[in-house]
């Protein structure tokens, strides 16, 4: 499929699929108050389950979390919701996940029913129904937050969560931003993806894009547009010359621009480190490989 035909595909079936979130109580939605960060870095643990293993839309999740001796680390972890690409799956995106949670995040990544490497009836256009997946995870694991016994019991900050997701996956996090989505979602970051008529609505969030120049698969105009689209404080990191994504593979000269900058964009964002924030144009610097410019909110 070639990347015009690909991007409207995503976006006709988004636009079909976004709905307003079922509201629930929530803080103001941007960089919350400042509280400690972590400092230094966790281990990392590893939890997979499947939400609703006998429902017509079954939802695996791999579950990192920061981790200790004894399991699931001291304290309470803003949320990050990874969605993965067309014909992808959670564990193909570990070197950054497992990073971000080794930062103090729990990530939980679902494998989507219908768009997942190995799904039984592929199709592009279940897209339209993956941010409502991805909500039901959220809703699930306040569940998990509150069911004693569970290891997760106590750890999740559930007033503070993120979307982010790469290629049908960031069509997937704005789906997320859609009028009347709970405050308690503070920031998305879009990785070689888009937005979408609707998307970005509703309480004004910190938005991060990331996007290679040279993108074959959705072009970096794609990306452009929904930057200048989103309400909320924006941020863009360019990968000068780059692909659709071999920059989030450890090692690739992207991988580190992207890491230190999603990082402290996540830092900024769920836990209202003001330094990780001032950080971002540093983070993002690299000559002759990336670009980085910070629009404030409209």
């Amino acid at each position: 499929m070639g990347a015009g035909r690909l991007v409207a595909v995503l976006v006709t079936a988004l636009l079909a699929g976004c709905a307003p979130a079922t509201a629930v109580a929530g803080g103001a939605t941007g960089p919350v108050s400042a509280r400690r960060a972590p400092e230094g870095s966790y281990a990392v643990g590893v939890r997979t389950l499947t939400l609703d293993p006998r429902s017509a839309r079954p939802l695996p999740v791999t579950i990192w979390y920061p981790a200790s001796a004894g399991g699931v680390a001291a304290g309470r972890f803003p949320v990050v919701v990874y969605s993965h690409g067309l014909g992808s799956r959670p564990d193909l995106h570990a070197g950054l996940t497992t990073r971000w949670a080794a930062a103090g995040f729990v990530v939980a990544a679902p494998a989507y029913p219908h768009t997942r490497q190995g799904a039984a009836h592929f199709t592009r256009a279940d897209v339209r129904n993956q941010p409502a997946d991805a909500w039901r995870l959220i809703r699930h694991l306040g569940r998990l937050d509150t069911e004693r016994g569970d290891p997760l019991a106590g750890h999740l900050d559930l007033t503070s969560i993120a979307a982010a997701g790469h290629s049908a996956g960031g069509f997937t996090s704005s789906g997320m931003f859609c009028e009347g989505h709970p405050a308690r979602l503070r920031s998305g970051i879009v990785i070689a993806g888009g937005g979408l008529p609707g998307s970005f609505a509703g309480p004004a969030a910190p938005v991060l894009f990331v996007h290679g120049t040279a993108d074959p698969v959705v072009p970096v105009t794609v990306g452009r547009a929904a930057y200048a689209r989103t309400r909320g404080p924006a941020a863009f990191l360019s990968l000068l010359g780059q692909d659709h994504g071999a920059y989030l593979t450890p090692g690739h000269p992207g991988f580190a621009p992207v890491l230190a900058t999603t990082t402290d964009f996540l830092r900024w964002t769920l836990y209202g480190d003001r330094v990780a924030g001032a950080r971002l144009p540093a983070d993002a610097h690299s000559p002759a490989l990336t670009g980085y410019e910070f629009r404030p909110a409209h």
